[in-house]
């Protein structure tokens, strides 16, 4: 039998001109946290499964783990997501933490889906969450992280858009505007999640299968048809709703670097059961990939299933796999397709070597990124490899110089050429850094 040389279906081979794209967009996510002052932690890749049971949906345990039982017959799981295991390291410490506690995360995730654009089985995702933070003030700064992010790359308000609805006003909605009972509200956030995938025949078709009053009907539509906050305002203003906090936020958000990108939707609802307040989610607005790239919101009783007392919390996930759909739909990738060495250092005569690989490894010391080539390469043939290698500068070295103890460098871009006695390392680590 012959082995296969592609990777498992849904994962991914990083060559080294990919690893480098995944390695940028990477580093621009720790810069977003590390600018609002948020920590990286890590977690273990296996947990057991019991933790996704205690806080996530049937589908992701049933259709979408990774689970096996181990040599100690614990039945574990390759983690699928990230939140459970936040919330469980935050359940440890939180007590003795000065608030608010916030935290990122770049993991890698497995799920067994269907690949497909923007969804792979196996993806790393940016994860950031804040707790214990007072008022409404965790969830505007987590919108922020999130737009910093995009903005980093060169997005603005003509590449994305950040679609927010609160779920403590739809549960208010449903229960007491509509009258919906437990089992009927559940089934009325499916409704909503679907409602932009199906026409209205199809809407109509599943809000009578939920059985609600013919008033309560009414409502649900009206609710759907929503475009805007004062809309949301005014559609409750006939029930008891408590909108001060709802005021609050707005306000905040009004006031905020984010509130261009904001817009009102009622389908956003989050398919996680434990979103309490503020949920939102980043959308492209390119027509070729007008899909979510970014997911979040606030939970207030996460730590529960730990019988811990409730923390607000707020985050939201990221998946490398959109993101970088999303930053070549728009062309804010960089060019990276060869990595940027600052000099290829060669010899020409066999007794140079030495001389050639002291001369690279003193400069490395320098913190300059020097290639060497481990055989003499032809005058004729070095700037042929240099351009492969995508190097600024190259050094030549032969018997003649070897003799004089001098080096000879060339600036490719310039086609300026200079020469430095071996010792002059620092005067060399000075021209290629000019």
């Amino acid at each position: 039998m012959t082995l296969s040389k592609k990777p498992y279906r849904g994962t991914r081979d990083f060559f080294p001109k990919d690893k480098r794209v995944q390695d940028y967009m990477f580093s621009k996510m720790s810069e977003a946290a590390n600018l609002y002052g948020y920590e990286p932690y890590d977690g273990p890749l296996l947990e057991e499964v019991e933790l996704y049971k205690a806080k996530s949906g049937e589908e992701l345990i049933n259709d979408q783990i990774y689970s096996f039982n181990d040599r100690g017959e614990r039945f574990v799981a390759i983690r699928p997501e990230m939140t459970p295991t936040v919330a469980r390291m935050v359940a440890q410490i939180h007590k003795e933490q000065a608030k608010p506690i916030r935290w990122f995360s770049i993991p890698n995730l497995m799920r067994y889906e269907k690949p497909q654009r923007g969804r792979l089985r196996e993806h790393w995702q940016f994860n950031c969450d804040v707790f214990g933070a007072p008022g409404r003030f965790g969830e505007i700064e987590i919108l922020q992280v999130a737009a910093q992010l995009l903005e980093s790359f060169g997005a603005n308000e003509k590449n994305f858009e950040i679609l927010i609805n609160d779920r403590e006003i739809v549960d208010h909605i449903f229960s007491n505007l509509i009258k919906a009972d437990q089992e009927q509200t559940y089934r009325l956030y499916k409704i909503v999640d679907k409602s932009k995938k199906v026409d209205e025949a199809a809407i109509n078709k599943m809000v009578d299968e939920v059985g609600l009053s013919a008033d309560g009907k009414d409502a649900f539509l009206k609710y759907l048809t929503l475009t805007s906050f004062e809309d949301l305002k005014a559609f409750v203003s006939t029930s008891d709703a408590n909108l001060d906090s709802f005021d609050e936020f707005i306000t905040l958000l009004n006031n905020s670097s984010v509130s261009k990108y904001i817009k009102y939707d009622p389908t956003i609802v989050r398919g996680l059961d434990y979103y309490t307040g503020v949920v939102f989610e980043i959308f492209d607005k390119h027509p070729d990939n007008r899909r979510a790239i970014c997911g979040g919101g606030a939970y207030a009783n996460l730590l529960q299933i730990f019988n811990e007392k409730p923390l607000p919390g707020v985050g939201f996930g990221l998946g490398d796999v959109t993101l970088r759909d999303f930053l070549e739909t728009h062309n804010l990738l960089p060019d990276l397709e060869k990595d940027n060495f600052d000099i290829f250092v060669t010899f020409q005569d066999e007794g140079a070597r030495d001389a050639s690989l002291s001369i690279a490894d003193q400069l490395r010391k320098q913190g300059i990124k020097a290639v060497t080539q481990f055989e003499k390469v032809k005058f004729n043939k070095v700037f042929k490899q240099a351009e492969k290698k995508s190097v600024r500068f190259v050094s030549f070295l032969g018997d003649q110089e070897l003799e004089k103890k001098t080096i000879l460098i060339k600036n490719l871009e310039s086609k300026e050429q200079k020469e430095f006695n071996h010792s002059d390392i620092e005067a060399i680590r000075d021209y290629i850094r000019s």
